[in-house]
Parts: C-alpha cells; sequence; structure tokens
C-alpha cells in the first residue's frame, strides 16, 4: 500500500489530472498484476499498459504521483514496480551522497 502521509491533500486542483488519464475507463487489471501472473504472461500485459501510459496527456504527472507516493505496485506513468523502485532507490544515494 502507498504510504498515505505523501498523498497530496484533498483538494481537487491536486487530482484534476486523474481526469484526463489514458487509462481512465480501462479495465484496471492491465496495469496491476495478478498474485499468479509470471513470465511471458506479464511481460505482454505490462506492455499493453505501457503502450496506453505512452499516448496519455498526464503521464508525467501520474509517474510525479507514484514515485512521490512510492506506488508499490502496477504500471504508473509507463514505469514498473521495480523501475519505480530503482528510481527512488537513485534519488535516495543522490540525495544521501549530497547531504554527506
Amino acid at each position: 500500500m502507498a504510504d498515505v502521509h505523501r498523498l497530496p491533500t484533498p483538494v481537487s486542483e491536486n487530482w484534476d489530472w486523474q481526469r484526463l488519464g489514458a487509462c481512465r475507463g480501462a479495465n484496471s487489471a492491465v496495469f496491476f498484476h495478478p498474485d499468479s501472473e509470471r513470465g511471458s504472461a506479464r511481460l505482454a500485459r505490462e506492455a499493453t499498459a505501457k503502450r496506453i501510459c505512452n499516448s496519455c496527456p498526464v503521464r508525467a504527472e501520474c509517474l510525479r504521483h507514484a514515485i512521490k507516493v512510492q506506488e508499490p505496485y502496477g504500471i504508473w506513468g509507463g514505469m514498473g514496480e521495480n523501475e519505480r523502485r530503482a528510481v527512488i532507490s537513485a534519488t535516495r544515494r543522490r540525495l544521501k551522497s549530497h547531504a554527506s
């Protein structure tokens, strides 16, 4: 589950970007894997989700949100779970090295 402390306040301007998402109305199963999904089935589903993201007018906002709140599951802004974890880890390392 995402850390809800990182979520923006419940003001509509903070969430309006979601109304414009290319994924709006799409089956959420395309963006979130079932527990037993592995291998080529998972890769194919993620590729489908990322194609939707590639055409999305709010892709950057979506990805920014997912990284900020550290969404642990699904495809957000064209990035999968492991891709986002890598970005978050790299950001932490960079911030840590600048603080030292």
